[in-house]
């Protein structure tokens, strides 16, 4: 059983702090999202799920941008270019697969 308030928060980027699991397979990532946050768009080899837990998340993937907000997940496919701001503090989740190394 892992107690995820238990785990070290990291600051991967301005505004994004996250606690992280990692597996032979994959990583699951905790973020905690500060309001005007932005993510630099970006292609990683990673299959990745986002699921938004609380509050509302800009993404453009693949060119078209969505809001997303407490409830939708999305999948982002390997290598797709991405990238989006926090419009409100959000909590999200992610899943990566294979596992991010550059997370540890």
């Amino acid at each position: 059983m892992i107690d995820i308030s238990k785990i070290e928060q990291k600051e991967i980027m301005k505004g994004f702090k996250g606690r992280f699991i990692h597996t032979d397979h994959m990583t699951q990532a905790f973020w905690e999202v500060e309001k005007g946050a932005e993510l630099p768009f970006h292609s990683h080899i990673h299959e990745q799920t986002t699921q938004v837990l609380e509050g509302k998340l800009e993404l453009t993937i693949d060119g078209k941008t969505k809001v997303y907000e407490e409830g939708f997940v999305v999948v982002i496919p390997s290598n797709v270019v991405h990238g989006g701001v926090a419009l409100t503090d959000c909590k999200i989740f992610d899943t990566f697969s294979p596992t991010r190394e550059d997370y540890m």
